[in-house]
């Protein structure tokens, strides 16, 4: 079994890399969903085999694929998919905006629940579509479901619901009762389902993630689930996603949809996710103890010297949920960090309703980077307060 160094900081300025280049070299990036982590090393060993072949002519989607993913659905889920099920794109985004064309049309409602990421609004907009967002509501260090104000949001209109489990930004793994409650509302109405579970790998201990689909025959006919190993492994890069179809009806419109807009899988990202379903474990229960380091790192540091900030429960994902309403801070949030500790972070106002006042922090790095852009921000802080109390 190979041991990773994940405390090891890796060059990423000069590869190209969004994250990194952005906001240029004085500038510590904690905003996008990009883990600064090196793959798993049998990733790397199949990519390096298929470079070595020198071919790269149209392929298909290996049989190993389609088995990779049917072993671990029924191994993590229960959850049994055949091969006819499952359709392979790009990024789960291309799959998101294929959805709105395919089951909606201009006008039409999508439903989403806010504060949620920011490409679902934007996305839906885009088409034309009317968003519908009634609030998750913030309790403790947590956040519920409105089962009400969700029900009394939808109508005649409202065609599909995005479910994104875990939950980005807020962290979290919704439970069989609400997965359950949310389904029977979308199914009395008739409701797609589209459920977002890109980050369904990613969990914390003493959480278990139940796929929507999996739950009963009668949920998953109206449910399409989009997922990809690209946070789970940090193949963001490679291009390999897809979606889970069980009614036979959807699977149509949705080919009709593709057809001629959407390739399959590439065969870099192929060998990649080949690769990492079948031999990145070792690696993922790894990278989720250091990142569980990283969590408890970042909380007990915010409790200490970061006063007027709140770190939402972290449940699942490397993305933390900050409140920084009691911060003292005027004006737009993120800019105030970027400016004044070089730090750059999602700014909560992007992710919709319930955001004012919050940041989304990456902290899928190195301990040393995540440690100085928490001194940087901590400095910055108390030279605000200082100013205040002036």
């Amino acid at each position: 079994m190979a041991r990773y160094d994940f405390d090891q900081v890796r060059e990423r300025r000069g590869t190209d890399s969004r994250k990194w280049e952005k906001y240029g070299n004085e500038v510590i990036p904690l905003w996008v969903a990009d883990m600064d982590f090196p793959t798993p090393e049998p990733v790397l060993r199949a990519l390096q085999e298929r470079v070595e072949h020198g071919v790269f002519g149209y392929a298909y989607p290996l049989k190993e694929l389609f088995q990779a993913l049917q072993e671990r659905f029924q191994r993590l889920y229960r959850w049994r998919v055949q091969d006819e099920e499952i359709f392979f794109m790009p990024t789960l985004l291309s799959g998101l905006n294929l959805a709105f064309q395919a089951y909606a049309h201009p006008g039409d409602g999508i439903m989403i629940q806010p504060p949620v990421y920011h490409r679902f609004m934007k996305d839906a907009l885009t088409h034309d579509m009317a968003v519908i967002d009634p609030p998750l509501v913030p309790k403790n260090d947590t956040y519920e479901i409105d089962f009400d104000a969700f029900e009394r949001a939808i109508t005649k209109r409202t065609k599909i619901f995005i479910l994104c489990n875990p939950h980005n930004p807020v962290g979290r793994v919704f439970t069989a009762p609400e997965l359950e409650k949310m389904a029977e509302i979308c199914l009395r109405h008739r409701i797609l389902i589209c459920s977002d579970e890109i980050h369904c790998e990613l969990l914390f201990p003493g959480y278990q993630h139940i796929s929507m689909a999996s739950i009963s025959p009668e949920i998953a006919s109206q449910t399409f689930t989009l997922n990809a190993p690209s946070k789970t492994f940090n193949l963001p890069g490679l291009h390999v996603g897809f979606v889970v179809i069980q009614n036979p009806k959807l699977r149509e419109i949705w080919k009709k949809a593709c057809y001629g807009l959407i390739p399959s899988v590439n065969i870099m990202g192929q060998a990649a996710a080949i690769a990492a379903y079948q031999e990145g474990q070792d690696w993922l229960d790894q990278v989720m103890t250091y990142l569980k380091g990283n969590r408890d790192f970042l909380a007990e540091y915010v409790a200490r010297k970061m006063p007027g900030i709140r770190m939402t429960r972290m449940e699942a994902t490397y993305l933390a949920w900050l409140d920084c309403r009691g911060a003292g801070i005027h004006g737009d949030i993120s800019e105030f960090f970027l400016k004044k500790a070089r730090v750059a972070l999602m700014n909560g106002p992007e992710f919709g309703k319930g955001g004012e006042g919050f940041l989304r922090l990456n902290f899928a790095c190195s301990r040393k980077i995540l440690a100085e852009a928490l001194d940087r921000m901590a400095e910055a802080l108390a030279k605000n307060n200082e100013g205040i109390r002036k």
